[in-house]
């Protein structure tokens, strides 16, 4: 099979397109025709080796030599343990789990790592949903239930998990602020934003209004800055962010939650079924539509990775297989 290939650290011209075997599956392994994978900030960090930690295990050459976590495709064969699928279902999911490997023609998952596909969605559009959909999901429920008229704000909004927490949230009935970019203002407002903060002229800390949640895709202010805007009993939700707003975060979000009404909480990414399952039914009901930038083709995953890294993207980037 064809598959794109990395035997080092570094920029996007370390990738290669190669013909590798097929791989075997485990007993409890699905293998996986892939027809569409996406890109996602893991990848690009896993490519260059940063921050530090994922070099943990890997110090010099890449652990896992193809990338790419998120997938759709069909059964091609199912491991004799394996009870819920079985060859020529449609299905999608995140491996980053179980080992990575989407940019490839073929790949095997763990039968939990994967769900049915939404039935209104072609593959390239399913490959979008998985780890960003999953991300805004669990980001989201770290608040508890989101109540209609509370006010909801999403920085990084015009980004693959934030396209996701902005529709998520407003099919809650929330009232959502999407912050962002001006280039990615318009299509922010396109996907149910009531408010849009261009972060590049204001300060959505600096401001008298406060939000009931804040989902941080981006972290571009301090944790104390941004429990500033957060209402009483409000709670700043970390996604992402810079290695060194993290590793802060890390530091400072328990001690500083247990004073007073305001929280602090960091995701910590755990991709399953379940989940998936939830992203289904709000994508089949129409509440939910992934946004995607740009098409590649499998050769292309290069110049997918390229563009990626230039940081003007808005929504998610599609490998088609």
């Amino acid at each position: 099979m064809k598959a794109i290939v990395y035997q080092k650290y570094g920029s996007p011209d370390v990738l290669q397109l190669e013909d590798v075997d097929t791989p075997a599956i485990d007993d409890g392994d699905v293998l996986v025709r892939v027809r569409a994978a996406s890109v996602n900030s893991w990848d690009w960090d896993l490519l260059r080796g940063t921050p530090f930690m994922n070099r943990l295990g890997a110090l010099r050459t890449p652990k896992h030599k193809i990338l790419g976590a998120d997938i759709a495709g069909q059964v091609e064969a199912v491991g004799r343990d394996v009870s819920r699928f079985q060859p020529g279902d449609e299905v999608y999911g995140d491996l980053s789990g179980c080992g990575w490997g989407g940019f490839a023609e073929y790949v095997p998952a763990a039968e939990d790592a994967l769900a049915p596909k939404p039935a209104n969605l072609t593959f390239e559009d399913a490959a979008a949903v998985p780890q960003a959909g999953v991300l805004a999901v669990q980001g989201l429920r770290l608040h508890g239930p989101i109540q209609p008229g509370q006010h909801v704000l999403v920085n990084g909004a015009g980004g693959g998990v934030g396209t996701f927490a902005v529709q998520i949230a407003r099919s809650f009935g929330a009232e959502v602020t999407g912050v962002d970019s001006t280039e990615k203002l318009d299509m922010v407002r396109s996907i149910g934003a009531d408010h849009v903060i261009d972060y590049t002229q204001d300060d959505f800390t600096s401001t008298e209004q406060r939000y009931d949640v804040i989902l941080d895709c981006a972290l571009r202010r301090s944790i104390f800055d941004c429990r500033r805007a957060l209402a009483p009993r409000g709670t700043h939700i970390l996604i992402g962010g810079s290695a060194a707003r993290i590793i802060q975060a890390f530091a400072l979000a328990t001690p500083i939650s247990i004073v007073g009404s305001k929280k602090t909480r960091i995701l910590l990414h755990k991709p399953g079924d379940a989940d998936l399952a939830d992203l289904r039914e709000l994508i089949e009901a129409g509440t939910v539509v992934p946004v995607i930038d740009r098409r590649y083709t499998l050769s292309e995953v290069p110049e997918a990775l390229r563009y990626f890294g230039e940081g003007h993207v808005q929504g998610k980037i599609v490998i088609t297989v």
